[in-house]
Order: C-alpha cells, then structure tokens, then sequence
C-alpha cells in the first residue's frame, strides 16, 4: 500500500511541473521511440561553441542538425539526433543539441524553461542519460560574460553528485597555436573549472573530426546512468522551475547586475569631473538595460525578489 501511495504522490508532483511548465510546441523525445539501451548525451554551451558541428561529425551527416555561421544563434529549440553506436550498432547514442543561454531571439528563462522540459519528461518516461558534453571555445581569451553565465547556469543544471559523468570539452583548435590553447586549458582547469574536476568532471578536445567526437563520447559512455539536478527538483521533489538552483542563479545575476550599477552611477557622480564620460554612461544604459530585460524574464518565471532589490526599484 505505501507503495502505491508513494507511486501517487511522485505522478502528482510529475502533474504539477508538467502542467506549469510544459508549453504547446516544446520540443521533447517520444517515449514510444526510446530503447532501454539508448545512451543519452545532452551537448551543452554557449551560443557559436560548436555544438551542432560536434554533433553532426560524430553523426556523420552534415545536416543532422542546423549549423550557425554567423554571430545569431541557429539552436533555440531543443534537437536530438539519434545514432548508431560505432562500438556496438545494437545500441543508440542519443544526442541532444540544446540553445545556449545567450540565444539572439530567446531570453534566458525561456532557454531555462525548455532546457528544463526536456530533462524532466525525459526523466519521467524514464530515459537516463549517459553524461553531458560541454563544450567551450578554446580560441576565447577570457572567460568573461557569456561563456561565465553559461557555465554557471550549466552547473545549476547539473548540480555536484552528477559532475562524474561530465566531459569538459574545448573546441576550435584550429583558431589558435596548440601551445596557446594549451595554457588556456591549464588556467580552465586552475581556475574556472577546477571545482568540477574536484568532482570527477574530465577535460578533452574536440579536434573538429570524428575519431576526437567519439572519444569524448566513450570517456562516458560505460559509466552507470546519471540524474542531473534539474531533473530531481522538477520531478523527484516536485518544484517549479523558479524554485530549482538554476532558477535562482537568475535572481543571483540580477543582484551583481544591481550592484554594477551602483558602481556606475557611483563614478558619474564622483569628484572627478566625469559626467560626461561617454563610455562610463554607455555602461550605466547598458547595465540598465539588462536589469530591465532580466527583471521581466524573472517576472515570467515568477522568480521571488529579495526585499533589497525591491526596494531598490521602488517595490514594495
């Protein structure tokens, strides 16, 4: 009998996030057409990283997936891909091409909210997945602004007990001098990245062909199926995505966007003479900007707000 009660609990709490979350169109597998051997790869990473092109080589078809070549985002959907595994055509590797959080034509909630979808129903029609790949531009110089915001809201998504099955991957080592791309790898793993290696994440390359794409593949490929965070909190413990730690993460990026710009106003007004610094003004209409677009998508998501940054935008 506890069995049963447990069993009608877990559907109700599947209910709630599926009738809150789940939108017409929202892109997601159909159950009927999994195997219980399918292996499941989610690509994740930032807008132009190469997801798409990881995907379509370890494919073998270029037209597996939609390629961007410019600076707009070509993936605001969620697609997978299913293909045969080289090392044994009994079995399928499911790719999953997901938006980055930095799409042209989509705010980051709604990235968030598909991303979510397709983990969640994926989950609760019991596909598992394998690991996750993310991938990361090797020829950037910095991890600033984007690719920061992606691999933090990434970690969110994850969360710690699932960064064993995790393959930190770089991309375009064309662009840059193999001993350039090297250092860069070193100061990833120091730094920016050294807490998911801690925990069991790995590093590699993507090379740009197919032997270094099923590499990566194989590094997870016979470890036990995973649960990324996302999952547990939607469909497990029954939340809402404004509830889950990626859905926090964008009232957390709204509070440092709050104190830029008290910075910013701070040195317009400061003793220096420099109210009209052009570019110091640029910054302040930036950040306001982002404030503005970040507070609706927070609105969207109803995402609660501290009473600090309430007040500070005259809400009571």
């Amino acid at each position: 009998m506890l069995g049963v009660k447990m069993q009608r609990k877990w559907k109700g709490k599947e209910r709630k996030w599926r009738g809150k979350e789940q939108r017409p169109g929202d892109t997601v597998m159909d159950p009927k057409l999994a195997q219980m051997s399918d292996i499941i790869v989610p690509v994740m990473g930032p807008t132009g990283v190469g997801k798409s092109t990881f995907i379509n080589i370890a494919a073998g078809n270029p037209n597996a997936t939609t390629v961007g070549h410019d600076l707009r985002s070509s993936t605001s959907t969620i697609q997978h891909v299913i293909v045969p595994y080289p090392d044994d055509p009994t079995r399928r590797v499911v790719f999953v091409d997901t938006p980055g959080f930095d799409d042209t034509y989509v705010d980051d909630s709604e990235i968030l909210r598909r991303i979510s979808v397709w983990l969640a129903r994926s989950y609760s029609d019991n596909m598992r997945l394998a690991g996750v790949v993310y991938l990361h531009d090797i020829s950037q110089t910095r991890m600033l602004g984007t690719p920061r915001k992606n691999f933090e809201m990434f970690g969110k998504l994850c969360g710690e007990d699932a960064l064993g099955n995790v393959i930190l991957a770089t991309t375009k080592w064309s662009d840059v001098l193999y001993e350039t791309g090297r250092s860069r790898e070193r100061q990833l793993s120091g730094t920016f990245w050294r807490d998911m290696i801690d925990h069991g994440s790995r590093m590699a390359q993507f090379r740009g062909d197919h032997a270094s794409a099923w590499t990566i593949v194989n590094l997870i490929i016979k470890k036990d199926p995973l649960i990324l965070q996302i999952q547990k909190e939607l469909v497990d413990l029954g939340k809402l995505i404004p509830e889950t730690e990626a859905g926090n993460s964008l009232r957390a990026r709204l509070k440092d966007l709050v104190e830029n710009y008290k910075r910013a106003a701070a040195e317009l007004r400061d003793e220096n003479g420099r109210e009209d610094d052009e570019d110091l003004q640029q910054r302040l209409q930036d950040t306001e900007n982002q404030i503005h677009s970040l507070l609706g998508q927070i609105q969207d998501l109803r995402v609660p707000l501290s009473k600090r940054i309430m007040a500070f935008f005259g809400f009571r």
